[in-house]
């Protein structure tokens, strides 16, 4: 994952399980737990971390996989995007599939973890819309066998952090059994970082849409009146379609209240948007329409 050597760290530990990695986490307070490695060697490369020592979570194989539990699916922190694109897990929960197999290029698919991205927290994370709209939740080890459980979104808001030796130990993500959608824009041709993301998913069970909206802010956002809105619209005991009208209504209900217009100044005006805010609002708007549409279809 990197053309160039690092400084070395001082202590380098393989644990083999769970517990023994938030053990290890506990007694090397400066210690770095690594798993894909994928933003960790690129903030080393780039001059802006250099961990005294390295936690490797790799060995740890209880977290690489999932498990069925109370109607959720338990997913290990330690699945890969690849895995995770890889149908069978599709079938389980295909939003968080597609923004698996939308992460990067192969390299980064087969190193990059949902662990890793939840707990990098980068705005343009594929996987955390999905997880926002979802309302998955987190188990979070501790030392001890301690076990707590976190939203998702609590996480990412900073409203729930992770205390000196925690580890994110797994994913709890409801199982819906319904059509969920994950699209991204990026500035290229081909897989990149968002400039806007938009995962939509239907909840038969509450009569509802859920929508979340990443890359566009520090964290994912959720417009829960549009939401709200478009699901009374549903005829959730027969087809559950749309006329094109309200699936456009619908797009722009989620841009405009993701990215509001200016505040009015003293003299009551209100300033345009930039064109390209302009621009990112339009592109947020077509994502929830299609992401809709295609939910629905």
């Amino acid at each position: 994952m990197t053309t160039q050597a690092p400084q070395a760290a001082q202590a380098v530990t393989l644990p083999g399980s769970l517990d023994e990695a938030v053990e290890a986490l506990a007694a090397m307070p400066a210690a770095v737990p690594v798993a894909g490695g994928t933003d960790l060697m690129a903030a080393v490369n780039s001059g802006q971390l250099r961990p005294a020592a390295l936690v490797g979570l790799g060995r740890i194989s209880e977290i690489r996989g999932w498990q069925y539990q109370d109607g959720h699916a338990l997913l290990g922190a330690g699945l890969t995007h690849a895995r995770m694109g890889r149908p069978d897990f599709a079938a389980l929960i295909p939003a968080l599939a597609a923004s698996a197999r939308a992460a990067g290029p192969p390299q980064i698919r087969n190193a990059g973890t949902l662990g890793g991205n939840i707990a990098t927290a980068a705005p343009t994370g594929d996987s955390l819309p999905v997880l926002a709209a979802l309302e998955a939740t987190l188990i979070i080890a501790g030392r001890g066998g301690a076990r707590r459980e976190v939203p998702v979104s609590h996480l990412l808001a900073g409203m729930e952090m992770l205390r000196s030796g925690e580890l994110i130990g797994y994913v709890r993500v409801p199982l819906l059994h319904a059509p969920q959608v994950f699209l991204k824009a990026t500035g290229r041709t081909g897989p990149g970082r968002a400039t806007a993301s938009v995962a939509v998913v239907l909840d038969p069970a509450r009569r509802g849409v859920r929508c979340a909206v990443g890359a566009i802010a520090p964290m994912p956002l959720r417009p829960l009146d549009a939401e709200a809105w478009v699901g009374r619209l549903i005829d959730w005991d027969g087809e559950r379609t749309l006329v094109p009208e309200a699936l456009n209504a619908f797009g722009e209900y989620v841009a405009a209240a993701c990215i509001p217009d200016p505040a009015p100044a003293e003299d009551g005006s209100v300033a345009p948007l930039p064109p390209a805010v302009l621009q990112l609002r339009r592109t947020v708007a077509v994502l929830a329409r299609r992401a809709l549409g295609r939910a629905l279809s």
